[in-house]
């Protein structure tokens, strides 16, 4: 009795979101971009296949969080707030690797329903930063944002985008960069605009059209090296990778071929939101993909004990705070955190100039709380 009362409700449920949404029709309106993946995916379902792709995401889901795909909704997305979602791109399962992994792909994406309106922010993965762990007893360390991930996993990603910016984080999605091979394979193939002539890990890309499958769409996505425009070129082809994924998906005809993208992402994806605020964020928040702006941090390439990395400054940081807060209808404030101290400190003490662009080579990493300069051996 107490099944078939579950299954009841849940019947319920479902009839109710979908003619709210108006998906017991089939919708023929393509979503022009993304608010997160796994929201445009719910969005995509949804409106395909109705009450089964109900049922079946409702399954899917329930291995992704590990929540039994509750249907309760969180009271932020309940009340139609601004939200922001860390998408995380791990890079577990590629090039042979079995550990942890570092994050790859770190997009913050903010939705606000009242002004229609989304961003999507990406974070250079080699942007020097303090590393946040699971507590907040965590040790001082300033290093790559994306260590955070091997750190402290989506939860030390989050703690650690979130102390960086001063904007709070209230989801994560995290994908395993697997999951982009599975998913454009499972979609027969993407299409990219392809901006220039390269090869890549036994890959040939050739300038203009190109049409890729999986292996292809995870060498393209990666390459950063020979870009001229380094990590910022790759974030862009990444974006590019994930876009055609969506558009690709939006057109995606027969049980078969969705059936295998639903296993796809209960294989390779993770998150905090539940089966309630998919729903719910499909219903109320889809508005905001007609205007979404993109853009990534901006970080001078410096030269640290023979490490690579990307250094914002704090008026780039502040930037990108001010934007994101507003966004998210919060007020600005000042930035006051490890980053900008350091910056601080390094203007001072060692005459590094923001203002060329030439690669910084004399940057210190400072203790906390003292001018004393951190050990080499640290790093």
């Amino acid at each position: 009795m107490e099944e078939q009362h579950s299954r009841r409700q849940q019947k319920i449920f479902r009839n109710v979101t979908l003619v709210q949404a108006g998906f017991l029709k089939k919708s023929r309106r393509p979503l022009p971009t993304i608010i997160g993946l796994l929201v445009t995916f719910a969005v995509m379902i949804a409106a395909t296949w109705g009450a089964h792709a109900y049922f079946s995401l409702h399954s899917a889901l329930v291995s992704m969080n590990g929540n039994n795909g509750s249907t309760a909704t969180s009271a932020r997305i309940a009340a139609k707030k601004p939200i922001s979602i860390l998408v995380l791109g791990v890079d577990q399962g590629l090039e042979g690797r079995n550990d942890k992994g570092n994050s790859d792909t770190i997009i913050l994406v903010t939705v606000n329903p009242t002004t229609k309106k989304a961003t999507m922010t990406s974070i250079p993965r080699d942007t020097l930063t303090e590393i946040l762990g699971e507590t907040s007893n965590t040790s001082y360390y300033m290093f790559k944002i994306n260590s955070a991930y091997q750190f402290g996993g989506s939860s030390g990603s989050v703690k650690t985008v979130s102390a960086m910016l001063n904007v709070p984080i209230n989801y994560y999605v995290e994908v395993n960069m697997k999951a982009l091979e599975s998913l454009v394979n499972a979609l027969g193939g993407v299409d990219v605009n392809v901006p220039f002539s390269f090869s890549y890990d036994w890959c040939d890309f050739k300038k203009g059209k190109q049409h890729l499958d999986g292996r292809h769409a995870i060498a393209y996505a990666r390459m950063r090296y020979d870009d001229p425009r380094g990590d910022y070129g790759r974030q862009l082809r990444q974006r590019q990778i994930i876009q055609a994924v969506v558009k690709k998906g939006l057109s995606v005809n027969g049980l078969v071929n969705y059936q295998k993208l639903l296993k796809v992402f209960a294989k390779y994806v993770k998150t905090n939101l539940t089966f309630g605020d998919m729903t719910s964020l499909a219903i109320n928040y889809r508005s905001a993909a007609s205007n979404i702006s993109s853009g990534y941090i901006q970080g001078h390439d410096a030269t640290i004990s023979g490490t690579s990395l990307q250094i914002a400054s704090t008026e780039e940081l502040q930037k990108w705070s001010n934007k994101l807060r507003k966004s998210l209808g919060l007020s600005t404030q000042t930035l006051t955190n490890q980053e900008t101290r350091q910056n601080s400190l390094n203007e001072t003490y060692n005459g590094v100039d923001f203002s060329s662009n030439e690669t910084i080579t004399n940057y210190t990493i400072y203790e906390a709380n003292s001018i004393t300069p951190r050990s080499s051996d640290s790093w």
